[in-house]
């Protein structure tokens, strides 16, 4: 029903806020969102405890993906900006390591203080729980104490060297590459980042670890990580064909999302919610710093408008992985109905050989069930 709302609206937004407004509900969901909300509704789910708990134990990450996407559509609707001026990413000039390590100390206390009004918050709503309910002993409570603070340190340190190294990095190799003579190589190029960037995605690790857990190994983090690493893969590359041709985003998330909607009618429920959550997961903290960066750049030095070519690149990266995740739901209900359908075989048939072995053994000796 959202995102049937969003692509409405989306047609009284002007072409300069749209891809904005589509991106930021990718890069509203990042390494502190994910694995929050993740767990949260995989508790509310475990309480409920009912037929239906599992595949409602995912989703909430989409759901929270929408609120930002319509809040900027909002935006774009109601206010008028005149005068923008785009501003360019500055490149660091330094020579040596330590002109590298100055670089990173100016940058760290401001990163410092931004974590911390974002972590105190949730350390606050933590200790007035514990104070009320008294739900944790002393040994859990520790364990929290040091997730937060290894959190804090990692999130500093993560987003100190975003600012001063990704970002830059980034535009730079893409204005390279676009002002070559060969800027075709953005495409396989954008496939070949995409594919691997999904790698260094925090909270795809902890998405692929909670669906595995969830359904007992039946989808396991092979998978998982395959299928989404084709589908952020694909949609780097279309975000290529966009920069160097000016293609409208309109084209590519209009049947994009009534595919993904088509397809939630088609596959098991729990494939439906997981595929909408991977759709903010895959779109996190690697994607905004380096990926986003990359296309401005490539479409700075090809000539192109940055806020109608390039951004929406993170709204690609969230749209595609929510077809392929429900491609391998709709594969994997094909592939049960079949076995359904097909004759009970002997059970040697699907056995590993070192049973069969033993079952053969049982019956020399004279016992009428091999499966005792």
């Amino acid at each position: 029903m959202f995102y049937i709302l969003t692509i409405g609206l989306s047609f009284f937004v002007s072409p300069e806020f749209l891809g904005v407004a589509f991106d930021s509900g990718g890069v509203t969901t990042g390494p502190i969102t994910v694995p929050f909300i993740l767990a949260m509704g995989i508790g509310l789910a475990a309480v409920r405890g009912d037929k239906d708990s599992h595949g409602d134990s995912f989703g909430f990450v989409a759901v929270c993906s929408i609120g930002p996407i319509l809040a900027v559509m909002l935006l774009g609707i109601f206010y008028k900006p005149q005068g923008a001026v785009q501003e360019r990413v500055p490149m660091p000039e330094v020579e040596n390591l330590t002109e590298v390590l100055r670089e990173f100390a100016i940058a760290l206390p401001n990163t410092f203080r931004t974590v911390l009004i974002a972590i105190v918050p949730i350390a606050v709503f933590f200790a007035v729980f514990q104070i009320i309910s008294k739900r944790f002993r002393k040994r859990q409570i520790a364990k929290i104490c040091v997730g937060i603070t290894y959190t804090l340190l990692g999130l500093v340190l993560f987003l100190t060297g975003v600012e001063v190294g990704f970002i830059p990095a980034g535009t730079l190799l893409g204005k390279e590459l676009a002002a070559s003579p060969y800027k075709w190589m953005l495409i396989p190029v954008g496939l070949l980042v995409g594919y691997f960037i999904v790698a260094a995605e925090p909270a795809v690790h902890v998405l692929n670890e909670q669906v595995e857990e969830i359904s007992g190994g039946a989808i396991s983090r092979k998978a998982m990580n395959v299928c989404l690493a084709a589908g952020v893969s694909v949609s780097v590359a279309l975000s290529m064909v966009r920069v160097l041709t000016g293609i409208s985003i309109f084209w590519f998330l209009v049947p994009g999302y009534a595919l993904a909607l088509f397809l939630t009618f088609k596959v098991p429920k729990i494939f439906t919610g997981i595929a909408f959550d991977s759709g903010g997961v895959a779109s996190g903290p690697m994607t905004s710093t380096f990926l986003l960066p990359f296309i401005i750049g490539a479409c700075e030095a090809s000539g192109g408008n940055v806020m109608t070519d390039a951004f929406g690149a993170v709204a690609m990266v969230a749209m595609i992985p929510l077809i392929a995740i429900q491609m391998m739901g709709y594969s994997y209900k094909n592939k049960m109905e079949k076995q359904d359908e097909e004759p009970e075989r002997e059970i040697v048939d699907i056995l590993p050989f070192e049973q069969v072995e033993l079952f053969a053994l049982a019956e020399n000796h004279g016992n009428d069930d091999p499966r005792r």
